[in-house]
């Protein structure tokens, strides 16, 4: 072979190494780049089986000025105290009361603010006037999704049906914990002195309060209205004249809706697959983020929700 041509072939063989090399890491590059999956991918490819319907008479429904709040009452928690506020809603306790407190950075808070005149009070029909303190609830047989990410206030914690938990297995006892939307039943000094009767919603995570207070549910919609209300200058963020109090038009169980009229959630299984690739996509963040914490904090970690589509319907 002339020299030349010799050349020529080397150089067309390196060429051609040099293309079939460069095609799979071409490849790989191509794979490295695409982007992760987000939350919202997840949740749009979640199966039904992994969504759970809110049951209608877990759901209340509040109806401000503003806007409707449904919140979902945690009955396997706080039983004695959800049966109270089944009852106060199927008796209209709370139509034309009021949020009378919403103090910046922590609750909004709504009930009788004659409640403490006792010639002045709304009565409690069908409610209990006492009622034990439900702090907490036996670790043991709750099935209990545990986080893998540390939590500075528990040694565990977790998720059950979707609500933000937290545990101790040395004293074998779990409580639900006061994150962002976290509905508690206001109370005195002692312990047992909640009904159900005054509510609050809080405005940011407050874990401080955990095994202090009872918590009764959760707000699933509707959070920015009792939000973006104006907050109270009185002490402790009470309204300091009944003139700025919001007044509640109605609140009333889902379950005692006519049917067309009832909301329909759903809220993603705690105990799903699609969970666990939910709860990744918040410590592995893609797009807009350049660092991701590799961490996910249980009040970060709520539940998504979603209206159930119209094939879930019953």
């Amino acid at each position: 072979m002339a020299p030349h041509l010799q050349r020529s072939a080397l150089l067309s063989l390196a060429t051609l190494a040099g293309l079939l090399c460069a095609a799979p890491l071409a490849a790989a590059q191509t794979q490295a780049q695409k982007p992760p999956r987000t939350g919202a991918d997840v949740l749009a490819q979640a199966p039904a089986e992994h969504w759970c319907d809110v049951a209608p008479d877990n759901l209340l429904v509040m109806t401000l000025p503003q806007g409707r709040v449904l919140i979902e009452l945690a009955e396997r928690f706080a039983p004695q105290h959800v049966a109270n506020i089944r009852a106060l809603a199927r008796n209209h306790y709370w139509d034309g009361l009021s949020v009378l407190r919403v103090q910046d950075n922590y609750v909004a808070q709504w009930g009788d603010p004659n409640d403490e005149d006792a010639t002045k009070a709304r009565p409690k029909a069908g409610a209990r006037a006492k009622l034990p303190a439900e702090f907490s609830l036996p670790l043991a047989g709750l099935p209990l999704t545990p986080l893998r990410d540390v939590d500075g206030w528990a040694p565990v914690a977790g998720h059950v049906e979707g609500f933000q938990v937290a545990a101790n297995p040395q004293s074998g006892r779990a409580w639900l914990a006061h994150c962002y939307g976290v509905v508690g039943a206001g109370r005195g000094d002692t312990v047992d002195s909640s009904t159900g009767a005054e509510l609050y919603a809080m405005l940011t995570p407050a874990r401080g309060l955990d095994l202090n207070i009872t918590v009764v549910g959760r707000v699933l919609q509707g959070m920015h209205w009792l939000a973006a209300l104006p907050r109270g200058t009185g002490a402790m963020g009470f309204y300091a004249s009944p003139e700025q109090h919001t007044t509640i038009q109605h609140i009333r169980l889902s379950s005692s809706l006519p049917e067309a009229e009832r909301p329909r959630l759903q809220v993603l299984r705690s105990d799903s697959s699609s969970w666990q690739e939910w709860l990744q996509t918040r410590r592995q963040r893609g797009g807009w983020f350049v660092h991701s914490p590799g961490y996910v904090d249980l009040c970060s970690a709520s539940a998504p929700v979603r209206e159930a589509p119209p094939t879930a319907q019953p």
